[in-house]
């Protein structure tokens, strides 16, 4: 048998996971065509952070994540992120 705080604390931190995404979605949902940067979403929401020289890896990796369930994609030239619609 599992221990049941080990199932609390794995089903929180899915909680927390689908809150930001679901943060970065709304916010790109209402950005402008073109949508936005890394920069300005992780900034946009108090998430952008790292240790020095990697700034920014929180909305970065989240954002990967979410390229790769076919939910935003990423403009390569601007580098720009975009809801798929």
């Amino acid at each position: 048998m599992e221990n049941p705080g080990e199932i609390n604390a794995y089903q929180l931190a899915q909680k927390a996971l689908v809150d930001i995404k679901t943060s970065i979605y709304i916010l790109l949902a209402g950005s402008p065509k073109d949508g936005l940067t890394n920069v300005e979403i992780g900034r946009s929401l108090g998430i952008y952070m790292g240790h020095v020289g990697h700034e920014g890896h929180i909305p970065r990796t989240l954002l990967a994540i979410m390229e790769a369930e076919g939910v935003v994609v990423q403009d390569k030239d601007s580098k720009k992120w975009r809801c798929v619609r």
